[in-house]
């Protein structure tokens, strides 16, 4: 799996590990059971501290994705044929998906695009297909 991030972006690198490692979940590119890089090795492929990994993949741990032990390191745990999301799961997204959306009507986007391209994004998913990279690469 290719993870790919941009030092130069506004959003935090512990988020972007997060929000690249979702999409490769739900691509289907990291499947359940699937170990993912030690903390350590994903720092030093990207030049970057220890904590701004573990603050990422903590973000992952907390949302049920991924789940750590001390002698198999940190293992996908769910995925788009996992079954329904954990109780509150919805609850919690919903207010997250209306402020994206939002933000996009806000800019002026008519309410057809915004449709259009998020239908786009999840037939990507849907078909196993990977969203556009970013910037900086590791493997």
């Amino acid at each position: 799996m290719e993870i790919q991030l941009d030092p130069l972006s506004d959003t935090p690198l512990y988020q972007q590990l997060r929000d690249r490692m979702v999409e490769a979940i739900a691509s289907g590119s990291l499947a359940p059971g699937e170990q993912l890089a030690s903390v350590r090795q994903l720092a030093v492929a990207f030049g970057i501290n220890v904590a701004t990994i573990s603050k990422g993949y903590e973000l992952l741990r907390d949302e049920g994705l991924i789940s750590t032990s001390h002698k198999s390191r940190s293992v996908v745990t769910r995925g788009p044929t996992s079954g329904p999301p954990a109780h509150g799961f919805v609850d919690a997204w919903e207010p997250r998906l209306t402020t994206i959306l939002a933000e996009a009507f806000s800019q002026g986007m008519p309410a057809r695009e915004i449709s259009t391209r998020t239908a786009k994004i999840l037939s990507a998913f849907a078909e196993g297909n990977t969203l556009p990279p970013t910037t900086a690469t590791t493997h």
